[in-house]
């Protein structure tokens, strides 16, 4: 019960504070989360401009519309009357001076066409329509004439509506004012700076100590610490002696009591834990879609869950051993079939302990999986016996057992279910230079990552690893041919280049493209050196999982990449609206090349064959505007540790920081 517990409050409580001002812009409070009426200028011109009739206007069918309206403009016309477009254009261009283009294209995109989002499309940009207008408009509109060219609104109307939409807005936000305590972006910035983005002490996080264990965030330790007091609480609570009891003898007395008692709940909180620590360990955890916390996190939290349980059955163990003993009972109960189940559940996950340290499961991995799940089993087998051996169907302890393996039960068929819904394909491996290769794999979709099984490159046939999607459309094979022979005398140590334009951004997707995915793989010992001597082979694809939610409340979107790394931003890079910008670190010119075509549109800063100053990068970066900004991390792990403390440090000595920090990374 007590694990249960824990599972809601954590998921109702844990950054409650923060949720209030970091929601989507479609929820939230109004001021904290919801900005209503923002931009106020946008929203003034389209209210001044739009009680006009357009040349698109029909008659107004009386049985329908507002009985005072002579017209119906519906959003499709709003949506492509030129002279609408071009007047609110130019209102917006006069007005809205100080919003930024990426917030006024997202109005356009979203609200110009009705008060409602996204009814109609406008059929150009804000961009492309303010283009056109080369100087300000002869004609004044008087709201609610007619509006048949471009014209520009009188100063008396747009003051009245302006007016009229700023108070309406500043009360809305004072009524939620006084409902609770506000707890603003840049504020949270500050507040994860210094009590959830940092290492827990020192600068390292994803950087092992010694070699042998990774320090958690300060987030992240406060989630352990509360996992931990819960157990302890719950070992304790409601556990009193009452005397005089026949269950016990004056020998044993109420210390007697009491440590039975204590023995009897810490072998139930073990079995609680049970359906927990499988749960966190998959990578279909329900509670990965609805916290939005990284696989990472869970994997961590599996492994401290994983130590408490063990305790947990040791001490179970240690205190019936020593009243058995102290009571003369032990050389008889220790050849009963619930005690050798019960011992050979305890031996398991002691062992599973043990040999489940960082530096075993970094270098013999695969070994380590093997190993891990069969001592799992027998474990669970185990305690299974155990309870069934001493309670049978009573008291209800085996439907932990029960919960536990549905869990994992759960995670296995929807790992079959996506391999299933793509069937064996065959993947093209293409060697790009010494360093990297790149897997293409036709007739498959999806994002984020994916995991891919080579059932016939080695005897191993369950082994699967984690890749991120670096490309969702396959190259030609003429452009995969030039890629794959374009030679590397371009000396390169830093590339900068940009581009806003979104038929850039999808140039590559030309008819000759086909569905299917790519993968750039970085050359190392074990699988990625077996497939490089391969240039095809069948391949199963569990997909597709990840990556992070919605970030298009957030301005600006900065990703720091190493490597491969840069394959885990792309959806992100080419889904936000906003600003984005790439710092690239690369170890050859080859993946630069791979990748230039999924890039295209995006602003690139590659540095080949040269480290990069991500301190001075992030500098420059959040100091330069006080706009929000999502700072997006996944290479190395010396390379995340560094740009997760600058943010850090950024954050607690600047004003007016507003910054999520992002970390894409696989953890074992």
């Amino acid at each position: 019960m007590s694990s249960f517990k824990l599972i809601l409050v954590v998921l109702l409580n844990l950054d409650a504070l923060q949720l209030l001002s970091k929601v989507s812009a479609d929820h939230g409070l109004v001021g904290y989360g919801f900005d209503l009426y923002y931009p106020l200028c946008a929203y003034t011109c389209r209210d001044v401009l739009s009680t006009s009739r357009l040349n698109c206007s029909e008659p107004a069918d009386v049985e329908v519309a507002d009985e005072d309206a002579e017209v119906v403009t519906s959003p499709e016309c709003y949506a492509t009357d030129d002279a609408f477009l071009q007047s609110i254009a130019y209102c917006l261009s006069t007005h809205c001076q100080d919003v930024t283009l990426w917030d006024l294209e997202e109005y356009w995109s979203k609200y110009l066409a009705d008060w409602e989002p996204n009814k109609a499309v406008p059929k150009a940009t804000y961009q492309q329509v303010s283009q056109n207008i080369t100087s300000k408009p002869k004609d004044t509109l008087v709201m609610g004439e007619d509006l048949n060219k471009t014209m520009v609104e009188s100063d008396e109307d747009y003051e009245a509506s302006y007016n009229g939409f700023a108070n309406f807005r500043q009360i809305e936000i004072n009524h939620a004012t006084h409902g609770f305590i506000p707890f603003p972006m840049a504020s949270s910035s500050k507040f994860n700076a210094w009590l959830i983005d940092p290492p827990l002490f020192g600068s390292r996080h994803k950087t092992p100590i010694a070699g042998l264990f990774h320090l958690p965030t300060r987030g992240q330790a406060f989630l352990i610490s509360y996992l931990v007091v819960i157990n302890i609480i719950m070992t304790f609570s409601g556990i009193q002696s009452k005397q005089p009891n026949e269950f016990w003898t004056t020998a044993s007395g109420p210390e007697g009591e009491i440590i039975r008692y204590i023995a009897d709940r810490t072998g139930i909180l073990c079995l609680a834990n049970l359906p927990l620590l499988i749960l966190y360990a998959g990578r279909n955890n329900v509670l990965l879609w609805l916290t939005n916390w990284s696989h990472g996190t869970f994997l961590l939290l599996h492994r401290w869950i994983a130590w408490m349980l063990t305790i947990q059955a040791s001490l179970h163990a240690i205190l019936y051993t020593t009243q058995y003993v102290a009571g003369g009972y032990f050389p008889e109960e220790s050849k009963a079939p619930y005690w050798i189940w019960g011992t050979v559940a305890v031996l398991c996950m002691s062992i599973l302990l043990v040999s489940s340290i960082y530096p075993i499961r970094q270098r013999v991995y695969e070994i380590f999986l093997a190993w891990h799940q069969l001592m799992a089993i027998f474990a669970l087998v185990g305690a299974y016996w155990h309870i069934m051996k001493l309670f049978g169907g009573d008291r209800g302890y085996i439907n932990w057992i029960y919960t536990a393996i549905a869990v994992w039960g759960f995670e296995r068929t929807m790992r079959l279910l996506r391999i299933a819904r793509n069937g064996i394909k065959t993947a093209r491996v293409t060697i790009i230079d010494d360093d990297y290769l790149r897997v293409d794999i036709e007739n498959t979709s999806g994002g984020g990552h994916a995991y891919l099984y080579f059932p016939t490159l080695t005897w191993r046939v369950w082994e699967n690893h984690p890749f991120s999607v670096a490309s969702a459309v396959l190259p030609s094979s003429e452009q995969a041919k030039a890629s794959s022979n374009n030679n590397n005398n371009k000396d390169l140590e830093k590339l900068s280049s940009s581009s806003s334009s979104d038929n850039d951004s999808d140039s590559y997707r030309s008819p000759s493209c086909k569905v299917g995915l790519t993968f750039l793989l970085r050359t190392k010992a074990g699988t990625t050196a077996k497939l490089g001597k391969h240039t095809t082979l069948p391949v199963l694809v569990e997909n597709a999982y990840g990556p992070h939610g919605d970030l298009s409340e957030y301005a600006r979107l900065i990703c720091i990449a190493g490597g491969v790394g840069v394959t885990a931003c792309v959806p992100y890079l080419r889904a936000h609206a906003g600003e984005r910008k790439l710092y690239w670190g690369a170890r050859s010119q080859g993946v630069v090349d791979a990748m230039a075509a999924t890039l295209a549109g995006v602003e690139q800063h590659v540095f080949v064959g040269k480290r990069m100053d991500i301190g001075e990068v992030l500098s420059k970066e959040l100091r330069r505007c006080g706009e929000s900004t999502v700072v997006m991390i996944c290479g190395p792990s010396e390379m995340g540790d560094e740009a997760r403390c600058t943010v850090v440090e950024l954050c607690r000595r600047e004003k007016g920081i507003k910054v999520k920090l992002l970390e894409e990374a696989f953890s074992w």
